[in-house]
């Protein structure tokens, strides 16, 4: 399995500062919310029970860490990690607001600080299309997290469901960038993200990427939307 590369992660890290201020309200326009729904979906698909440990990478401003740390109550550890300081910043804030204790870290995917077999599930949302090492962030995902523990991933994807396979590319195509544009100032942004997620693979041919690391026992996901996104999850060697 040849390895995917992604992007410079200069060239990332300066995206996500210039649209961090915008980030929450522009994703929650172009979505109409149901983002906010699939990351739900993606706790309960991990199966996380009170009391667990869980690191969220690319955590952004911090929601998928959020929805996590309400499933594993105070008795349990949510660590939430970012290598862009701007997204990152707006993430305690969040949390404390919510009265969530919730830890958030500078961390490179590609490089997590954290020891090996430490956390019962590590996830990243929408972030992994992003890394310019895709394998390398799935084998230290897998490397911090314990054995029959999780990894779970959710990213876009392409349309297999005949109903949505011409009307939503058209949206992402044509109206996202406008809407990410109007919202944060910055079109050129929302171009690309708009464009990876269309070049990222996905369904079987991301499950193949994810087998080829060796790190896991099985690799299932499902499909969100007629494939707008799907939730990949990993068990753990």
């Amino acid at each position: 399995m040849a390895d995917v590369q992604g992007p410079e992660a200069k060239t990332i890290k300066n995206l996500f500062g210039n649209i961090a201020g915008t980030y929450d309200k522009a994703n929650d326009v172009i979505t109409f919310g149901m983002a906010r729904q699939w990351r739900k979906q993606l706790v309960k698909m991990s199966q996380v029970l009170p009391g667990m440990k869980v690191l969220d990478c690319a955590t952004g401003t911090g929601d998928l860490a959020i929805d996590f740390k309400k499933s594993v109550g105070q008795l349990g550890q949510v660590i939430g990690t970012d290598f862009s300081p701007e997204m990152l910043s707006f993430a305690p804030g969040k949390a404390k607001k919510l009265d969530l204790d919730i830890e958030f870290q500078l961390e490179d995917v590609t490089d997590l600080s954290f020891e090996n077999d430490i956390f019962n599930v590590t996830s990243i949302a929408y972030g992994i299309r992003n890394v310019n090492d895709p394998k390398k962030a799935i084998r230290e995902m897998a490397r911090v997290t314990q054995t029959n523990g999780k990894v779970m991933i959710l990213e876009t994807g392409t349309i297999t469901t005949p109903v949505f396979k011409t009307l939503i590319p058209l949206y992402f195509n044509h109206i996202v960038p406008r809407l990410g544009g109007y919202v944060s100032g910055n079109k050129d942004a929302y171009n690309y993200l708009n464009k990876s997620s269309g070049k990222f693979p996905c369904r079987d041919e991301f499950v193949a990427i994810m087998e080829s690391t060796g790190c896991f026992s099985s690799v299932t996901y499902k499909s969100i939307l007629g494939g707008a996104s799907y939730i990949y999850k990993a068990i753990v060697k």
